[in-house]
């Protein structure tokens, strides 16, 4: 992988981040409620790398198995990501206020284990990583696709931890006093999206023909 891929991806990552989600709602949910949001963030931490793990495996099988399917992968990816960023841009706007409704586990460990569950057991969350990662691999490259994977996977996860970490941290001063932030955060969002949606499937065409 080159550098300006990898840079590339992690922009691409950092936008994705951006967008209001159910890792973005428990972290509310855990800066509203508790002193300190880092176990309920090592928890969503764990089940990104869970899918990341998943992701690496399945796709360095495929790869294996036909010369074409990156490609295939890569389209349906740069496709993918002009369906999420047309639905930021003209879904209804997020309501992030309802996070705080009742209470969240009172232990460090049962706030892990439900962060665990919120990225874990979130199927977006590999469908993201199976459509994303594989189009910034590179089969010629001296690492191994399954390796390029994980380390992609792995920044991605570091960056939608530190969002988080920062939306759920803010909650309380933020968010509350500008409800109109998260709406603002995600139409941007998903109009850069959309660019770079098309950019990548540009390429894609560009490399058949």
């Amino acid at each position: 992988m080159s550098l300006e891929a990898v840079g590339t991806f992690w922009v691409v990552s950092f936008l994705l981040a951006m967008l209001p989600g159910a890792d973005w709602a428990y972290a509310i949910a855990a800066g509203l409620k508790h002193r300190s949001i880092a176990p309920a963030m090592a928890g969503v931490s764990a089940g990104y790398l869970l899918h990341t793990v998943v992701a690496a495996a399945g796709v360095a099988a495929i790869v294996a198995g036909s010369s074409s399917a990156l490609a295939v992968l890569s389209v349906v990816g740069a496709a993918y990501l002009l369906w999420l960023g047309v639905r930021a841009l003209t879904g209804p706007a997020p309501v992030l206020a309802a996070a705080d409704d009742g209470p969240v586990a009172s232990s460090p460990v049962g706030e892990a284990a439900r962060g665990f569950g919120v990225s874990a057991l979130n199927p977006k969350v590999l469908l993201t990583f199976l459509a994303l990662l594989p189009q910034f691999v590179d089969t010629d490259a001296s690492w191994p696709v399954g390796v390029q994977i994980l380390a992609l996977g792995t920044l991605h996860n570091a960056t939608c931890v530190a969002v988080c970490s920062v939306v759920g941290t803010g909650a309380r001063a933020v968010l509350r006093a500008r409800p109109t932030a998260a709406t603002v955060v995600t139409r941007a969002s998903g109009l850069m999206m959309m660019g770079i949606g098309l950019v990548l499937a540009g390429e894609q065409v560009a490399a058949v023909w």
